[in-house]
């Protein structure tokens, strides 16, 4: 058969799109369990507090930038701090959820992927946050930040000794990094606009929240790259093929069009 009539690749965006009612379970499912995964850490305060020292202690001795230097610039105002705080409280999931229903109607077979990698992400991070409790630095007294959440609002936790909707001792990893890196990623590797670089001021930004918010230690954010990164080796990125890419908007690529003509013409 000649290579111009062969049918389209079996992980082209053309065919790949799998259940919806699944995957709306399965996303839901993912939200859930990074939802009620992180309580499983909880009735470690005195472990956090000591990891706590142990992180800001490290990040001393390896001269990271200190934390303070961002939350600085965001008490500059009252104004500032709010948008941070809306930013941290109001984007992650919202963001997260738009991405993966966009690569579901338009691009498939990378939202399969993107899908396996966040669920893979977020499963070790559940891991670590059993492992290895941390208090975050807006609870630090070592730290000299403000929980800015509090001071200025909104804020999405309560006090720690009755919040008993999240585990405010899992800062590490940063899944608002980790998830939001990824949707940088996702989007740049699944379009081909000449500004796709620019989504990633997503997590640029993400990250300067989480740190200037006193949420997340610089640490929280670079352990949630790396787990990414290991993720992404792991789980490849699908090529995009031109047949791929050309069916993606409901047109014909060149060779598909060669195609049909000389079906035309042999009729």
């Amino acid at each position: 058969m000649n290579a111009r009539t062969e049918p389209a690749p079996a992980g082209s965006d053309a065919i790949a799109r799998p259940p919806l009612v699944r995957e709306l379970l399965l996303v839901a499912g993912l939200f859930l369990v990074y939802k009620f995964g992180r309580q499983l850490a909880t009735g470690h305060t005195g472990e956090a507090f000591d990891n706590a020292h142990r992180v800001w202690d490290f990040e001393r001795a390896v001269h990271l930038p200190g934390e303070g230097a961002v939350q600085s610039l965001l008490l500059h105002g009252d104004g500032l701090a709010h948008l941070a705080n809306t930013y941290y409280a109001a984007v992650h999931f919202p963001a997260t959820a738009a991405f993966l229903i966009w690569l579901y109607l338009r691009r498939p077979a990378h939202y399969v992927w993107a899908r396996r990698v966040l669920a893979a992400v977020t499963a070790a991070a559940l891991a670590l946050h059993l492992l290895f409790p941390l208090a975050p630095p807006r609870m630090l007294a070592a730290t000299g930040l403000v929980d800015t959440a509090r001071m200025y609002g909104p804020s999405v936790y309560g006090d720690p000794a009755t919040d008993s909707l999240s585990n405010q001792f899992a800062a590490m990893p940063s899944l608002h990094f980790g998830w939001a890196l990824m949707v940088a990623i996702g989007l740049v590797v699944a379009t081909r606009s000449r500004w796709r670089l620019l989504w990633l001021a997503h997590p640029l930004l993400t990250l300067l929240v989480i740190v200037g918010t006193a949420n997340h230690y610089w640490l929280d954010a670079i352990v949630a790259a790396a787990l990414l990164g290991l993720t992404l080796a792991v789980i490849p990125v699908p090529h995009r093929t031109a047949t791929t890419a050309g069916r993606v908007h409901g047109t014909l690529v060149p060779a598909q069009r060669d195609e049909q003509a000389l079906v035309g013409a042999a009729r």
